[in-house]
């Protein structure tokens, strides 16, 4: 039996898939991700830089690149952000280099940002996968949150109230995921992934490569 031909990187002409996942703070979009990591091979995870300190069991530079104001601001102003924001009072932001890197190689790329990120990356980048994180309803979210214990009161209700304008940028992402129950909500993720990797336009250096098996020319139209 002949063996399909498999994904060797940019060397196809194939480059990664940038994923954009966004929700209010305590939508999930963490779990998710974690869980669409463990289930389906070939998801890389871009680490964004934060000026906030680190919540207990995060480990700096796995779960954020925690840094100094003064070193956030030197990188922003050598232009060495894709995207940057002020979120609750904090900055984060995705390096530019480490991002277009993995992309080049034909690694797809998972970016966990706020809807402020999106927008950025977005307008930034030619092709972008979005992803947004619904919260059932906003009382499980103040639930969520509380329950966490990661924030003191007044952090608590800024977060709150930021969500109310945050879930309304749902319509601007490509797919809204209900993060409800989070083995059915892990697996719709994944599903998505799989189905952007399916794309033709994606898999024209497959189809390519099978044709000639076939002896059919080698440009697919």
């Amino acid at each position: 039996m002949s063996k399909l031909p498999r994904k060797s990187g940019a060397a196809d002409g194939h480059r990664g898939i940038l994923f954009v996942i966004s929700s209010p703070s305590g939508g999930g979009k963490g779990t998710l991700i974690r869980r669409l990591r463990e289930t389906v091979p070939g998801v890389g995870y871009s680490v964004s830089w934060t000026t906030r300190a680190p919540r207990p069991g995060e480990a700096d530079d796995v779960s954020y690149h925690f840094v100094s104001q003064e070193d956030f601001e030197r990188k922003r102003q050598a232009n060495g952000f894709l995207e940057w924001a002020v979120v609750h009072g904090n900055l984060y932001g995705t390096t530019r280099a480490a991002v277009r890197q993995e992309l080049a190689a034909g690694r797809d790329v998972i970016l966990e940002i706020d809807v402020q990120g999106a927008r950025a990356v977005r307008k930034a980048m030619r092709s972008v996968v979005s992803v947004f994180i619904l919260p059932p309803s906003y009382e499980v979210l103040r639930e969520r949150l509380t329950a966490r214990m990661t924030e003191r009161p007044e952090e608590l209700e800024l977060r709150l109230a930021n969500a109310r304008g945050e879930v309304e940028q749902y319509m601007f992402f490509d797919y809204v995921i209900l993060n409800d129950e989070v083995e059915r909500a892990a697996g719709q993720l994944a599903a998505v992934v799989w189905a952007e990797r399916a794309r033709r336009r994606r898999q024209e250096w497959v189809a390519r490569r099978v044709l000639e098996t076939f002896g059919a020319p080698a440009r697919v139209e």
